[in-house]
Parts: C-alpha cells; sequence; structure tokens
C-alpha cells in the first residue's frame, strides 16, 4: 500500500475500495435508464394520447351512467303521465259510451212507441163513434172504484159515462167507463171493478146477460143472469161483448172470452166467467167514446196532449 499525493490511501489497479457497496452503480445505471424510458414515454405523442384516451373513456363512463340514469326518471316520468292521460281518455270513453246506449235506448223506446201509436191510429180510424185518444197516467190515490187516471177531462171534451175502450194485440175491447172528470184529468171506472155492470151478450148466439167485475183485474169477470137453456150452447172460449142496451156502452164492443160455468139447479139462471180480453198490466192508452155515432171524423188532439 502506497501514500498517494494527497496523504490518501491509493488502491492499486484492479483493486477494490474498500467499504463501498459492490452493485452501486448497477443500481445507479438501471434507475438512470428506467427514467429515460419515462421520460420519452411522457413525451411521446402516444403516450398524451393514451392518456387523454383513457381519460375520455373514464369520462365517458360516467358521462353515460348520468345519461342512462337521467334517462330512465324521464321516461318514468313520462310513463306516469302518459297514464294518466291515458286514463283520462278512457274514463271520456266510457262516458261517450254510456251516453250512446242511453240514446241508442231511446231510440229503440221511441221506435217501440211509434209502432204502439201507429197501432192506436189505425184503431181510432176504425171507431164509427166520436172518440178521444188518452193515455194512462195513474191509479185512483183513494182506491174506491181501482180506478185508473187518464190525462184528458173536460177541456178535451170528456164528460161522465162516458165509455172507453183499448186497443191490444189487434183486438178492440172494453176498459170501462167515465166516473169522474176534471179539467185536465178523469178517473174511469174498469170493468173488473165491483160497482161495474155491463150490459152483454154473446157474439154468436146472442143469449144476454150482465156482466160483473168481482175487484180484481187478475180474476174473471161474472156474467150473470144468462138463460138456463143456453147452457148446451156455450162453448169456452166463446166472445161476450157489449150489448148497447143502457145507453152507455155502444154496442159490439168486446169484454171478454168465456173460461167457465157454473151450474146452481136451485137457479134459472147461469153465472159465466169471462176473462177480459183487455191485459190491465200491460195498459197505456185508451179512447173515450161517446154513444152516439157520428158520420165524420173529429180531432181532439194527440194521446199526450
Amino acid at each position: 500500500m502506497q501514500m498517494g499525493f494527497f496523504g490518501g490511501i491509493s488502491r492499486k489497479r484492479g483493486g477494490k475500495i474498500p467499504g463501498a457497496p459492490v452493485n452501486a452503480t448497477v443500481y445507479v445505471f438501471t434507475s438512470l435508464v428506467l427514467l429515460s424510458i419515462l421520460m420519452l414515454m411522457f413525451f411521446s405523442t402516444n403516450f398524451i394520447f393514451g392518456v387523454k384516451n383513457a381519460g375520455l373513456s373514464a369520462f365517458s363512463g360516467v358521462r353515460g351512467g348520468i345519461y342512462e340514469f337521467t334517462s330512465f326518471i324521464s321516461r318514468t316520468v313520462l310513463s306516469v303521465s302518459e297514464l294518466a292521460t291515458l286514463r283520462r281518455e278512457h274514463a271520456e270513453l266510457i262516458r261517450q259510451l254510456e251516453r250512446f246506449e242511453e240514446i241508442e235506448r231511446s231510440n229503440a223506446e221511441i221506435y217501440q212507441e211509434n209502432i204502439r201509436l201507429r197501432e192506436q191510429l189505425g184503431f181510432s180510424r176504425s171507431l164509427r163513434y166520436r172518440r178521444i185518444p188518452a193515455q194512462i197516467s195513474g191509479r185512483d190515490p183513494n182506491n174506491l172504484y181501482s180506478a185508473l187516471v187518464i190525462n184528458k177531462g173536460s177541456y178535451s171534451g170528456v164528460s161522465n159515462n162516458m165509455a172507453v175502450v183499448a186497443w191490444q194485440d189487434g183486438i178492440q175491447a172494453l176498459v170501462g167507463k167515465v166516473i169522474q172528470v176534471g179539467a185536465f184529468e178523469s178517473l174511469v171506472m174498469p170493468v173488473f171493478d165491483l160497482n161495474s155492470q155491463v150490459s152483454a151478450r154473446f157474439s154468436v148466439t146472442r143469449y144476454e146477460g150482465i156482466v160483473e167485475g168481482q175487484g180484481n183485474a187478475e180474476t174473471p169477470l161474472l156474467m150473470r143472469f144468462v138463460p138456463r137453456r143456453a147452457r148446451n150452447d156455450i162453448n169456452i172460449g166463446d166472445i161476450i161483448i157489449s150489448s148497447g142496451m143502457g145507453g152507455i156502452f155502444p154496442a159490439g164492443i168486446n169484454i171478454g172470452r168465456v173460461s167457465g160455468v157454473n151450474i146452481l139447479e136451485y137457479e134459472n139462471t147461469l153465472n159465466v166467467e169471462v176473462t177480459p180480453m183487455v191485459d190491465f198490466s200491460r195498459l197505456e192508452y185508451v179512447f173515450i167514446i161517446d154513444s152516439e155515432p157520428v158520420s165524420y171524423e173529429i180531432t181532439s188532439g194527440s194521446i199526450n196532449d
């Protein structure tokens, strides 16, 4: 070992510095190489674009998520709004459908009403007596005579004891007679009333009797004082008509059909059960007629006037 010029210890050629790390130079060299590579990558165009693309990709993902979220909220709000609108439109369509159905029902009722009125008009023209058309508007509130209320009175020419007839199922039949008259309404006692009596006869054999009511529209009328000798000439279904005697009911008006015969050995007459031709449960329109025939047509207004 030799002392250097500055008095230090000099190592011989090929020798090692005592105490120095073996790989220090390698570490320094490696670090410098890596740093150089990083700097080249950082300052190169491809690296910059790579970083930008990475940032853009990350930002795009966030932006896409936000867009999807806001779109979902918007679609939900829009769907709720559309549902409310559809419900309102559905409710309006239901109301319109109900109105159309009501109009259809009204048209059907008007059509049927016109048919019935045409039938009544045809019957009215066939009558040989002065007639006043009327409509059943109610029942006697006191129920003294099981009376029917009609919408015509003295103002229309109605008077007491006028006969009342109807036209049902193509058949003219007796309803009753007027017993009370007001200015615009009248009471009609039907043939089934207990106080009703009509002079009548068989339409074919011409045997006569008196048809009386038994107080109920569902109970047959009773034709009394029929001669006993008519027993073998009476058949179920025979037609009973008004005889015209008494001056109230014109002759030839249908009253009913024979439904039974009661024969009592100790009496000289027969009691004949008669089913009215008028179905009082369906009675709507009537005609008040005068017993005196006329040779010209009198117009007394419509049924509803």
